[in-house]
């Protein structure tokens, strides 16, 4: 086995001692292992391993990684939509600040523009929820059919100028007291955020009993043509033309249970 050798200074000679060699001037080799505790190595190489022994060591430990951010939990995502509704809500009253005056029946009617085709599937689900939500409330809305009188959708246009072509005008429109509330979106954070009553308190309030004109349709034929949207003139030679008192399907709003138009 292999064993380094070191240089160290002989200790003082003893009475049992038989050698006659100078201790001032003589060295001896003895091995590592019998040298003092302290050691003091002379290879190279094995100062190299020393030097790293001490510098691993002395370095520190690298800092533990931070842990990761937790994954929002379920109620902080409750929370979030919340308040989200809660700020759409608010954006939606800013034009609703007015208080209500001495009239607040006729000036708050709630007027509904929607469709009864179901040609467009999401179209007619949002204008079915908002009738639903209206109605839920007890008022008494003005509910105007597209699919019953076309003229409407000119109408409408006309209240939304910012919209540039009446091919833009999306269904269904809810106007409070003259004033543009929104569509379906607006009116379903309104509600969730249980401020929508509130918008509609000044309403009529909703008869609890069923037309018993027109049964809950709002419309009727015209007495006019009785629903033949044609009339006789004798005008220019006599003949028949359109009526104008009905929509295209020879109906008109039920007197009984709609109110006038404004």
């Amino acid at each position: 086995m292999w064993l380094p050798w070191v240089k160290t200074r002989p200790s003082s000679p003893s009475p049992s001692s038989t050698t006659s060699t100078s201790s001032s001037s003589s060295t001896a080799l003895v091995p590592a292992a019998a040298a003092s505790p302290r050691l003091s190595f002379s290879s190279p190489s094995l100062k190299d391993l020393q030097a790293l022994l001490l510098s691993d060591a002395a370095t520190p430990s690298p800092p533990p990684a931070a842990p990761c951010s937790p994954s929002p939990s379920p109620s902080n995502v409750r929370v979030f939509h919340r308040v989200r509704v809660a700020a759409s809500a608010l954006r939606a009253l800013r034009t609703l600040q007015a208080p209500p005056s001495a009239g607040a029946g006729a000036d708050c009617r709630v007027v509904l523009y929607f469709t009864s085709l179901h040609v467009v599937r999401g179209t007619y689900e949002d204008c079915r929820a908002v009738r639903a939500i209206l109605r839920g409330l007890r008022v008494a809305v003005d509910e105007r059919d597209l699919a019953m009188d076309p003229r409407y959708l000119e109408e409408l246009s006309a209240l939304l100028p910012r919209l540039a072509s009446p091919r833009r005008v999306t269904l269904p429109q809810v106007f409070v007291g003259g004033r543009h509330l929104g569509g379906a979106d607006e009116v379903r954070r309104l509600h969730e955020a249980g401020e929508l009553r509130r918008v509609v308190a000044g309403a009529v309030a909703a008869s609890l009993v069923a037309c018993g004109r027109c049964g809950g349709e709002r419309y009727v034929l015209c007495g006019s043509c009785n629903g033949s949207h044609k009339r006789y003139s004798v005008k220019g030679g006599g003949g028949f033309r359109a009526c104008a008192g009905c929509n295209e399907n020879g109906l008109v709003r039920c007197p009984d249970c709609s109110p006038p138009d404004v």
